[in-house]
């Protein structure tokens, strides 16, 4: 009876070690996946604004200063495409969103024949009023973000870069 206590009993403690390490191997794994897709959906965002920041300002000095501009629209296409393709539901909602925002203001502002930057530039109020649909999808994509990133972070109410005028948020 003792050998098979002792059998039993080594065998339940090889048994709970195997289960738990196994359990250990899928909980790292996920957790590593969950960080490894943050990761990356980071790098997106980070990506995503900055090209919006970028042409934005490239396209508004070249209205102030009357003179032509040139940006890789691929690039802008690329950088909504990756973002998309790591942001959960909620998130990608917002690309789009924020995507025909930034859409309509270039057809104002760069695509539109009868305005050109050097022989007929938008006035900054011009500007301004075109930026203002992109400025508040843009709040709305960055807290979109930041929720997907941890749940602890709080919701923006003014735009941060990119954006050349203030919300109708902004105080």
């Amino acid at each position: 009876m003792a050998l098979l206590d002792t059998l039993l009993t080594t065998g339940v403690g090889a048994l709970s070690a195997t289960v738990g390490v196994l359990v250990g191997g899928i909980v790292t794994h996920r957790a590593q996946d969950r960080r490894w897709l943050r990761d990356k959906q980071l790098l997106a965002y980070q990506e995503l604004i900055s090209h919006y920041a970028k042409f934005t300002m490239t396209i508004s000095r070249a209205h102030a200063g009357r003179q032509g501009w040139d940006y890789d629209w691929s690039e802008w296409s690329a950088a909504l495409t990756r973002a998309g393709l790591v942001a959960p539901a909620d998130v990608a909602t917002e690309i789009d969103t924020f995507g025909k925002a930034v859409n309509g203001f270039l057809d104002t502002v760069a695509r539109d024949p009868a305005r050109d930057s050097t022989r007929d530039p938008l006035s900054q109020e011009e500007f301004a009023r075109a930026s203002r649909a992109p400025a508040r999808a843009q709040v709305q994509l960055v807290n979109a973000m930041r929720r997907s990133l941890s749940r602890d972070q709080k919701a923006l109410s003014f735009g941060i870069g990119g954006s050349l005028v203030r919300t109708s948020d902004d105080t």
